[in-house]
């Protein structure tokens, strides 16, 4: 069975990924690729280490009309730049946007793949969750939805790697030199990914997310999200891990583990790792989530959306071991 796939926005971290994760896949075949800077040169051009299969594919220019007979498009674009075109392509062609532009838009499912897998089965539009909120709402979901902790004034203190912020159109903060030996908060109060998280809390647990707090801040490696979130429950730590343990049973890429989660060991990955610790005494709960950003925070989970939409399973092509160290 070969699924034919198109990749716009190959020449960024999170194309590129997606690309990687394609070129491995059992049943994917990809005929299609599309950059704007790009647009001309060979994929080995660009990724030197790419299968020979695939190195004489040529980059398009990203354009709609001109499409070949697809199956499916994953759409890795900046914020903003993907609505318009995406509007465009057939509505025989699946399509997975990694990019913001869709998320809770209507006629398009929100993809958090391990939480509402069965209401992303069959779709033809799925909007891919951020990399923030792949990590926190991964964490938060069996506390909300067992109603262990109150959706309102949950605090999210956030960590990414300076992947996160695309290989395009990023300023110096994002460069070696002002980005090592530093650590920088930043979208704060305004982050984009704050609406996303408090729809899904709204979604999960049937009250208000009114007070959320999120605060992503950038720090020096490559790749990795771990989410610190602050709530209030009288719940222990043990019945946080059950409700995340139940509530995660039978999933293949979600990890509920005793001890706080590292960003190492989601590293090239499609894994996201929870964890929890509770105070009843002082009405608290912290949860922990853990993703490699480009893996379930983009890449990773849209291929796993990918799976859901095509009928295949959800491990084909993700069940690759994280690298490590």
């Amino acid at each position: 069975m070969s699924i034919r796939v198109g990749i716009v926005g190959i020449s960024g971290f999170g194309g590129g990924e997606a690309m990687r994760l394609v070129a491995s896949h059992p049943s994917f075949e990809l005929i299609y690729a599309a950059g704007e800077g790009s647009a001309g040169s060979r994929l080995v051009d660009r990724f030197p280490g790419v299968p020979a299969k695939l190195a004489d594919l040529v980059i398009e220019k990203w354009d709609p009309a001109t499409l070949p007979k697809l199956d499916v498009l994953f759409a890795s674009l900046p914020t903003g730049a993907s609505a318009e075109a995406l509007a465009r392509v057939p509505k025989d062609v699946k399509i997975v946007d990694i990019g913001g532009d869709h998320r809770y838009v209507e006629g398009w499912a929100y993809g958090l793949a391990d939480i509402w897998p069965t209401q992303i089965a069959g779709q033809t539009r799925v909007a891919n969750p951020g990399c923030f909120p792949a990590a926190a709402l991964n964490a938060l979901a069996p506390l909300l939805a067992n109603k262990l902790i109150e959706p309102g004034n949950i605090v999210i203190d956030a960590k990414t790697g300076i992947s996160g912020a695309g290989r395009g159109g990023a300023d110096s903060r994002f460069g070696y030199a002002e980005s090592n030996e530093n650590l920088a908060p930043y979208g704060l109060l305004k982050h984009v990914h704050m609406p996303e998280m408090a729809k899904t809390i709204e979604r999960l647990s049937g009250g208000s997310a009114a007070g959320l707090v999120f605060t992503p801040h950038l720090v020096p490696m490559t790749r990795g999200v771990l989410a610190t979130i602050y709530c209030r429950g009288r719940a222990t730590t043990d019945q946080c891990l059950d409700a995340a343990r139940r509530f995660y049973a039978g999933r293949a890429f979600v990890r509920v583990t005793d001890k706080p989660p590292q960003t190492k060991w989601a590293t090239g990955s499609n894994l996201a790792f929870v964890s929890y610790a509770a105070d009843p005494e002082r009405n608290l709960v912290i949860a922990m989530g853990v993703v490699d950003n480009l893996g379930k925070g983009a890449a990773g989970q849209a291929v796993q959306n990918a799976n859901l939409i095509c009928g295949l399973p959800e491990t084909a092509g993700l069940d690759g071991v994280p690298v490590w160290p």
